[in-house]
């Protein structure tokens, strides 16, 4: 994915974890010039506002067309960030979204922890731009069908994944060669 100068800027939002050097994003982010990543919390890092903050402060950075590149509750700060957007998106990849609105693996934030954050309720409205949500059969932070429920109620186009787990290193994905062809249809789009 060669940056012309019409090229959108692929601007990749983390999860809660932030950034973790063998994922997929930070290498796709490495090996492109036309990246750029939301920076990690300081402090207030399951704050939803905060996420949502800093999501913003990263767009108003950056001028001309984006696509929004999210995995995990990067996904969720997108949906939230989405309902008071400031700016036009060119599209988002949504890669394995939690689902909130159930109980997380041991290790995650609780539902409590979650709705005091200000994480619930997900929002299911239509998102106002195109985008694709990347879901998997044997993620460990959401079943596949509610995935499918949330990329419908969002106007999504979904692609299955297949069996990949949550797309994380402990899935055994570092770098993520489907991501640039599901980023330049969007783009193409």
């Amino acid at each position: 994915m060669n940056a012309s100068p019409n090229a959108p800027t692929i601007l990749m939002v983390p999860g809660l974890r932030d950034h973790v050097e063998d994922h997929w994003q930070t290498h796709f982010a490495n090996a492109h010039p036309n990246v750029r990543t939301v920076p990690p919390l300081q402090r207030d890092k399951l704050d939803r506002s905060a996420r949502v903050a800093a999501l913003d402060a990263a767009l108003s950075q950056i001028s001309g067309p984006v696509v929004l590149v999210a995995h995990s509750a990067g996904v969720m700060i997108t949906v939230h960030w989405a309902q008071r957007r400031r700016r036009e998106i060119q599209g988002a990849l949504l890669v394995t979204p939690p689902d909130f609105d159930s109980p997380l693996p041991e290790g995650y934030p609780t539902l409590e922890e979650l709705r005091l954050h200000g994480w619930l309720p997900t929002p299911r409205e239509r998102l106002p731009f195109p985008c694709t949500v990347a879901a998997s059969h044997d993620d460990p932070l959401a079943r596949f069908e509610r995935v499918v429920g949330m990329a419908n109620d969002w106007g999504a186009r979904l692609v299955d994944l297949g069996k990949v787990g949550h797309m994380n290193p402990a899935s055994g994905f570092g770098v993520w060669r489907d991501a640039e062809h599901y980023i330049a249809e969007i783009v193409e789009r």
